[in-house]
């Protein structure tokens, strides 16, 4: 139950009390007293193990005991002593947001406090507008919502993020002075982001030679920001399993690629995802021009598979040195306008031009690096095998003598791949 176990994490971050839901009982399968003991070794003792957690055996698909959990809910609610003014101006945090064609930006909110009616002006996040329709959990359009009901609001100039926070404001002037404020810092920002995550081929050579990590700048755009969040959310999971890269996203949001994510895109060389959304004409036609990289998916694994293929093709590859062959110096020749000569014998493998090489003297590394020369007789030769004598002459170095051994060996790079 991996979704189980990240649920509870999140909920010990946020400090947040936990009420358990076992779910599927109305299965000939089900064992929910399994569930629970295994619960005990995430540290969540329920009520029926002496423990403080509140848990209920449910079955969503039957809706068995939905009125239980309610409860539960409402009995937590009354222990933490939540308290709201259903008389005041609204008050909420997003949940999700979406734009849907005919409908506009939609955006789901949960009340925190205060009551919401058709006709309120507000501002979520960097948005703001003017309250057109509520409907409820039930799909029914209604006049009105107070504490803790879930509403999705129509109305809306443009889709907020989740987790932002929603208010009603005194007038519509106020709420574009606030929604206006908070777009021009949002501009401001991602325009660091983009100097910040601007990436060229000096600056990855640069970043691997400072043993940085392998950055990918992206934009993510979705049709529902629950998808946006999830993908984000797979990418923070990637860089968690590969400690060399780093998916850093510049910006998301719901809805349609536009011209100011592919402006952004070319600032700071990152490629587009757009998750069931498409780019309008403009920004089509913007990033022909540009050449930025607009990907299109609907299936979240293969927008990660592309990331992890993109990603693993910027990593610098691993070394191996492999061992091809060793040779002995037999006697040292001294060359006009070439130098110390050594005239040698292969006694294993191959001696290969180019190939690195190390001399050693009696078993002790003196020098390592490559060859210059390699001659059978007077003609120069690209190897060398075993049993067969050579010349060498080595780049910048001459301090050799009868019996240095030469150990000859290639770098073999392998490609990484991210995980």
């Amino acid at each position: 139950m991996p979704q189980t176990i990240e649920a509870i994490s999140h909920a010990k971050a946020a400090d947040v009390p936990i009420i358990i839901a076992v779910n599927k009982i109305d299965l000939p399968t089900a064992d929910p007293m399994k569930v629970k003991t295994e619960l005990l070794q995430h540290e969540i003792v329920v009520e029926e193990l002496s423990g403080d957690v509140q848990c209920v055996e449910i079955s969503a698909k039957k809706r068995m005991n939905l009125d239980k959990l309610v409860e539960a809910i409402l009995l937590q609610a009354e222990v933490l002593e939540l308290k709201g003014n259903p008389d005041r101006e609204a008050l909420g945090v997003v949940v999700e947001s979406k734009l849907e064609k005919g409908r506009g930006a939609v955006a789901t909110v949960l009340i925190q406090n205060g009551t919401l009616k058709i006709g309120d002006t507000f501002v979520v996040g960097a948005e703001f507008g003017r309250v057109r329709a509520l409907i409820n959990d039930r799909g029914e359009n209604v006049e009105n919502a107070t504490l803790g009901e879930p509403v999705e609001v129509l109305g809306l100039n443009g889709a907020p993020e989740a987790g932002d926070p929603f208010h009603v404001t005194e007038d519509e002037s106020k709420a574009r002075e606030i929604s206006d404020y908070r777009q021009r810092k949002k501009r401001e920002a991602q325009a660091v982001m983009a100097v910040k995550g601007r990436t060229t081929i000096d600056d990855l050579i640069a970043a691997r030679e400072a043993g940085e990590k392998t950055a990918l700048p992206v934009i993510v755009k979705g049709d529902v920001h629950g998808s946006v969040e999830a993908i984000i959310g797979s990418f923070a999971k990637m860089e968690e399993e590969n400690e060399d890269i780093r998916v850093q996203v510049l910006h998301s949001g719901v809805g349609g690629i536009t011209e100011s994510d592919v402006k952004l895109a070319r600032a700071s060389g990152g490629i587009i995802i757009g998750f069931n959304v498409r780019a309008n004409a403009q920004a089509r036609d913007l990033a022909t021009r540009e050449a930025v990289d607009i990907r299109y998916y609907n299936v979240i694994y293969n927008v990660i598979d592309d990331a992890k293929s993109i990603l693993s093709g910027m990593l610098s590859p691993n070394q191996r040195e492999e061992y091809i062959g060793n040779a002995t110096i037999q006697q040292v020749f001294n060359i006009t306008k070439v130098g110390k000569v050594a005239g040698c014998m292969v006694d294993v493998g191959v001696v290969k031009r180019g190939a690195g090489v190390r001399l050693l003297r009696d078993d002790v590394v003196i020098h390592e690096g490559k060859l210059k020369t390699l001659q059978r007789f007077k003609d120069e030769v690209k190897e060398v095998k075993e049993g067969t004598e050579c010349g060498m002459a080595f780049e910048s170095y001459d301090d050799i003598k009868e019996g240095d051994v030469i150990e000859c060996f290639e770098i073999i790079e392998e490609a990484r791949e991210v995980v």
